[in-house]
């Protein structure tokens, strides 16, 4: 265990640079509540979730007055609701988001994660299903996040999940057509999805999870930039590896603290513990930013030459040393690069300095992929699919986690703002270059098959 005063010792980071708890979310296995009754399934889910997480907020109140550490979400995510829902009718999947809303504004816990399907080798009729009432979902309910697994490095890539995931970013943003298809921001498709992670859209309880499990999603964009920024103003001469070593060094004081109030959640609900994600997730805030970051590193330009591995540094350093600080750092860890979020990085958008192909490059390095990108509401399905695709295959290729969050905002085309409000901020809608020029070759489908160094001997 982390002492006490070692830990609040960093408690200048909380006041000067924004340091926060980003999100205790704790992991429910509703595997047991499944029944082919809609009735008994909803009532099951209901009580279960009620059950573990029904003191989720006042402990978190609690833990956050204790130390004076900002928790800033209280979220839940449940088993996959393809598995879970698997005997029922579409009906009964919307039946069951409506059941995850309520319960989860009966508890005051912001969103709940879960509404999901993993389909990267294939695809049941249940996860048709529910991929199928997604937009229904997504535009009625005001917690629900989803999210759709469509490749790993060991099974390749789903192309018809993906293309059809394409037709329902059009539908759900069309009828979320009032607040520039926002309902988009509230589903994620990944490769290689972590069974651990708590952050949303994308979060969900994974195979091989406890009954019941809190994570904690840490985040410190300011308090990274303010450390490079203090060591670069008294010696300018510093190399990128001392950058580095700095930010590795920050990184271990920001999940000490994390483990430290996740350590406490558990133990004051009677539920295991299980990982801290290390994510520098922004908000629209200045001074919570990545791309800040990257500049105080020295690339004043996000976009330039140079951005994709300042960023590459960045994630590695980060990953080091969150991990030197607990062998329980788990989910994403890293950094993200959500345009929208991210004030520099929406700023730089804007300019033009940043672009569609830019961001997937960084994508490559970063620690999540194309993150709250908002896109002419005219794209096609194919296009979006083919993007995701694209996204997809980096990840599948890289061993590791990418992910997809296009909006397409109905109405509006490039150069033009959509405005999400909150955290998830706005941004200049970005241009798709040749975009329709790879219909064909989306229409195909079937299954990109599994790289060979995925093959084990």
């Amino acid at each position: 265990m982390h002492r006490t005063e070692d830990v609040l010792s960093t408690l200048g980071m909380v006041r000067q640079h924004k340091l926060d708890v980003r999100t205790v979310t704790m992991g429910i296995d509703l595997q047991p509540c499944g029944s082919p009754d809609l009735k008994t399934l909803c009532d099951g889910i209901r009580a279960r979730i009620v059950h573990y997480a029904g003191r989720l907020a006042e402990v978190c109140r609690e833990v956050e007055a204790r130390y004076g550490i900002p928790i800033v979400n209280r979220r839940i995510a449940v088993s996959p609701i393809a598995h879970v829902a698997a005997a029922h009718t579409a009906e009964g999947y919307v039946a069951v988001a409506r059941t995850l809303d309520a319960v989860a504004a009966e508890i005051e816990v912001d969103l709940v994660g879960g509404f999901s399907a993993l389909v990267q080798k294939g695809w049941t009729q249940g996860d048709r299903r529910l991929i199928s009432v997604l937009p229904e979902v997504l535009s009625t309910t005001k917690r629900v996040c989803a999210s759709v697994n469509v490749g790993t490095t060991a099974a390749g890539i789903n192309m018809d999940a993906i293309l059809a995931i394409g037709h329902v970013l059009k539908d759900t943003a069309e009828r979320t057509r009032d607040h520039d298809g926002f309902g988009c921001a509230k589903l994620v498709i990944f490769a290689n999805a972590p069974n651990d992670n708590p952050f949303m859209a994308g979060a969900f309880h994974g195979v091989g999870e406890p009954d019941c499990v809190i994570n904690i999603g840490v985040s410190g964009p300011g308090v990274v930039k303010a450390a490079v920024e203090d060591l670069v103003r008294h010696d300018p001469n510093v190399t990128l590896g001392d950058i580095a070593e700095e930010i590795k060094s920050t990184a271990f004081r920001v999940t000490r603290v994390g483990e430290l109030i996740g350590r406490e959640v558990a133990s004051r609900l009677g539920v295991a513990f299980g990982i801290v994600d290390l994510s520098l997730a922004p908000t629209p805030q200045a001074g919570d930013s990545v791309g800040e970051i990257l500049q105080a590193m020295g690339v004043l330009r996000l976009g330039a030459p140079g951005s994709t591995a300042a960023l590459a540094l960045l994630n590695d350093a980060v990953k080091k040393g969150g991990s030197f600080a607990s062998s329980s750092v788990g989910g994403l860890s890293g950094a993200f690069v959500a345009v929208s979020e991210d004030l520099a990085l929406a700023e730089a958008v804007e300019r033009g300095d940043l672009t569609l192909a830019k961001l997937e490059a960084m994508t490559a390095v970063c620690s999540v992929g194309l993150d709250m990108i908002a896109v002419p509401g005219d794209t096609d399905a194919e296009t979006l699919a083919a993007l995701i695709a694209d996204e997809a295959a980096i990840g599948v290729i890289n061993h590791k986690t990418t992910a997809s969050r296009l909006i397409p905002v109905p109405g509006k085309g490039p150069g033009e703002r959509a405005v999400f409000g909150g955290l998830f901020g706005e941004m200049v809608i970005l241009p798709i270059h040749a975009a329709g020029g790879s219909t064909a070759f989306v229409r195909h489908g079937g299954r990109i098959p599994a790289p060979l160094s995925s093959l084990r001997n």
